[in-house]
């Protein structure tokens, strides 16, 4: 009896020490909906992985990286000079590794008549300039803007990509992550804001055009659309072990087909 007590404690040791847990932190963008699909089709295939994802954000997974707190970062901006700078003071390298693109998608209520907006017009609305819908051809009422909050790389890209790094309008109301955005304008019929192509098909919504496009696979991989940008994992240095593998498995073709069912674009014809 002491022999198999012994014999079964010591596989319980070696099941414990076989057994991975992922810890991934990072971007809502990619956290909220695609990374843990992943990590579902990737534990299916890999049984003794465990993953702990927590999307709060791409100024996190950064942040996690330069900490040694996660192995992989989430996120939808490249790291600022900044955190470059962080990194490099506590023996870190950030590597960005593209795993998918996106497009921002701006958004309105499903009732409101526009259809279309020019990229001078949502700088305008965005920066506060422009506060109600009759300014843009639309029907009277006062604007309602709602945007992530500071710690998303969503946050920053559409700063850069849309508003030429203008401030946001002070009546701005700062959502946690994308399905919040999509609900809060599905409930308010004078609402704006804007999420990643994963999204856009949410409840109550619409796309609008921007100067005649719309963010798709195809205008986002042509770059015709003009919120188009990448997504990354950030690693420290090359990933090893079970982060590495990951990787790997986000960048296969099984991976980047679930990229694609998800609502992103992959990152290479498939």
């Amino acid at each position: 009896m002491k022999k198999i007590i012994l014999l079964l404690t010591a596989l319980s040791a070696v099941t414990l020490a076989s057994a991975q847990k992922l810890v991934i932190k990072g971007s809502d963008t990619l956290g909220a909906k695609l990374v843990p699909m992943l990590a579902e089709d990737y534990k299916a295939a890999h049984p003794g992985v465990t993953f702990e994802i927590a999307a709060e954000g791409s100024t996190t997974g950064i942040s996690a990286i330069v900490d040694g707190t996660a192995q992989i970062g989430m996120s939808s901006r490249r790291a600022k000079p900044t955190e470059m700078s962080a990194g490099t003071a506590k023996g870190v390298s950030l590597k960005p590794t593209i795993v998918a693109y996106d497009g921002i998608g701006v958004i309105v209520n499903s009732g409101n008549p526009l259809s279309a907006l020019t990229k001078r017009q949502i700088e305008q609305i965005f920066a506060g300039d422009i506060t109600d819908w009759s300014q843009v051809g639309g029907t009277a009422g006062k604007i309602s803007i709602y945007t992530r909050n500071t710690s998303s790389g969503t946050y920053s890209d559409f700063k850069e990509l849309a508003m030429k790094k203008r401030d946001y309008a002070s009546s701005s109301q700062k959502m946690a992550g994308n399905e919040q955005i999509a609900a809060e304008v599905a409930k308010n019929p004078n609402g704006i804001g804007y999420v990643g192509l994963a999204y856009l098909h949410d409840p109550g919504i619409k796309t609008v055009a921007i100067d005649g496009a719309l963010p798709t696979e195809d205008s986002v991989l042509a770059k015709q659309y003009a919120y188009a940008r990448p997504t990354f994992y950030y690693t420290n240095g090359e990933p090893t072990g079970e982060a590495a593998k990951f990787l790997e498995f986000t960048l296969s073709d099984a991976g980047q087909l679930t990229v694609r069912k998800v609502g992103f674009v992959p990152v290479r014809k498939l």
